[in-house]
């Protein structure tokens, strides 16, 4: 009986399933957690060695679970995070600074440079991607300035799944959704590196991998010293893998265009499946893990989704469980007796665009609670989302009429129904509780060929109802929508103020 690895490096946690590839079944699953490390504000940086030391342990963690031969497994996948920077690596394939991850913002007089000398034009139409500190061009332009001592050093600036692949097999390839979400350097239409855009930026194009490979490519061969550690067979085929978000969404079972899925995590990345994008309408464009010769995974996102319901949870909500904080949201009315949460807590991504925005909690009276502010977090979240998806209808016009969310917001009833009156859709989340994990086990499979294309576009996942809007809330929320987008222009300068 064949099994295949899915292993998803995350902001907070590395997650494992073994998956019997026949059936899909979860034969085992194991996980282990850490945090990014902030030394300053706006920055969020984190080591490979913690990265690799997690995918080991949480591979072995499965094996020993399972208790399976290690000749059983037919192939490991591995996806990741988006790593910003990338990892510094010098010739020896050797660590030399933290990833600069997305979440960093630190770069942003590395974006006003390139907005003051490069054709952003120019750049739009070749990368599909715009100009800010989230994208890993302007971090590496960052360390470039501020760390001449690394830069001088780096050979490589790889994506955390492709430096875990590197480790394993000895192989060196990034996959084509990696490359595209840096931003800056990688021509969308040729998919290939943009030499032209490299040059602008004065990034030598030494340091971009020659090989650029399919999400469902195998990379190498697991290496004998690795093996025993695993408790996997040497020679067992590694997969390349790709960007959590589009993982996830391949989970989800999204492969054509017009599907869409919510991923809401430590951030909130909405995205649809395209063949086409404009950059000029604010989103997030890469080639998507499935298909991704042809089609694109088109996304927009907050930086702090769960990370706000986390940060209200540890320093206003008592260290209450969030089952608790539910319950006492769930009793206010849609639209939370007008309180609105703006939910930049490390800036904003699309379509704000801003590294210099804050949060802020709008409306407050002595009347509100508790249990006000949080549902009010969760619906700015929320507001969010939807903005994202406006934007997305500007650059495909037909949507399916179903969101899928996944993520840990999933686990939250009150949440899904807030998201479904917010969206004006009604929602389906994954009876099976997984995301990114199973859709690098399906890349395993499609990759050594025990899972079809077919299979694959299918999907290992049951989607279930959970909220279908209610008319009322949603006339509620329509009214307030208007105020959550026109408080950040008025904010703008407010907020620049204080970051300075």
């Amino acid at each position: 009986m064949p099994y295949v690895l899915g292993v998803d490096i995350g902001t907070q946690s590395t997650k494992a399933l073994l998956i019997d590839a026949g059936s899909g079944r979860i034969a085992a699953q194991h996980s282990q957690g850490y945090q990014p490390d902030t030394p300053r504000p706006l920055w969020a940086e984190q080591h490979a060695s913690v990265w690799l030391d997690a995918v080991a342990a949480c591979i072995a963690g499965c094996m020993q679970r399972a208790a399976i031969p290690p000749g059983e497994v037919a192939a490991l996948c591995v996806s990741s995070l988006y790593g910003g920077s990338g990892i510094p690596v010098d010739e020896a394939m050797q660590p030399l600074h933290p990833c600069l991850i997305w979440m960093d913002r630190r770069a942003e007089e590395e974006v006003a440079w390139v907005r003051a000398t490069i054709d952003q034009d120019r750049l739009f139409d070749i990368t599909g991607n715009g100009v800010d500190s989230y994208y890993g061009y302007t971090k590496m332009l960052w360390l470039k300035r501020h760390r001449p001592e690394v830069w001088a050093r780096t050979r490589h600036l790889l994506p955390p799944n492709a430096y875990v692949a590197h480790a394993l097999t000895g192989e060196l390839a990034v996959d084509h959704s990696s490359a595209g979400n840096i931003g800056g350097v990688y021509d969308m239409r040729a998919r290939a590196w943009s030499g032209e855009m490299l040059d602008l930026l004065g990034i030598p194009r030494a340091m971009m991998p020659d090989r650029l490979v399919e999400s469902s490519a195998p990379v190498g061969a697991l290496r004998a010293e690795w093996a025993g550690r695993l408790g996997l067979q040497a020679g067992t085929p590694v997969v390349a893998g790709g960007v959590d978000a589009a993982v996830a969404t391949l989970a989800a079972g999204a492969t054509r265009q017009g599907q869409h899925v919510a991923m809401i995590g430590t951030s909130m990345c909405w995205g649809n499946i395209a063949r086409t994008v404009d950059a000029r309408h604010g989103l997030i464009a890469m080639p998507h893990v499935f298909n991704g010769l042809q089609d694109l995974y088109v996304f927009g996102g907050a930086i702090t989704a769960g990370a706000s319901v986390s940060w209200f949870q540890e320093q206003l909500g008592a260290a209450l469980p969030l089952s608790t904080l539910d319950a006492e949201a769930g009793g206010i009315g849609a639209g939370s007796d007008g309180v609105v949460f703006l939910p930049y807590l490390m800036g904003e991504r699309s379509p704000v665009w801003d590294g210099q925005a804050s949060g802020a909690f709008v409306g407050l009276s002595l009347f509100h609670t508790r249990a006000h502010l949080y549902r009010a977090v969760l619906e700015g979240v929320t507001y969010a989302l939807r903005h994202n998806i406006e934007a997305g209808r500007r650059n495909l016009q037909t949507l399916d009429d179903m969101l899928i969310a996944v993520g840990g917001a999933a686990h939250s009833d009150l949440w899904m129904q807030v998201a479904a009156d917010i969206t004006g859709y009604p929602v389906q989340t994954i009876a099976e509780n997984v995301e990114a994990p199973l859709g690098a086990a399906l890349l395993a499979g499609l990759g050594v060929g025990l899972v079809t294309p077919e299979q694959a576009a299918g999907g290992w996942v049951n989607l279930v109802p959970r909220a279908e809007p209610n008319p009322a809330a949603k006339e509620t929320y329509d009214r307030l929508f208007g105020v959550y987008t026109d408080l950040y222009p008025a904010l703008k300068d407010t907020m620049h103020r204080l970051r300075a």
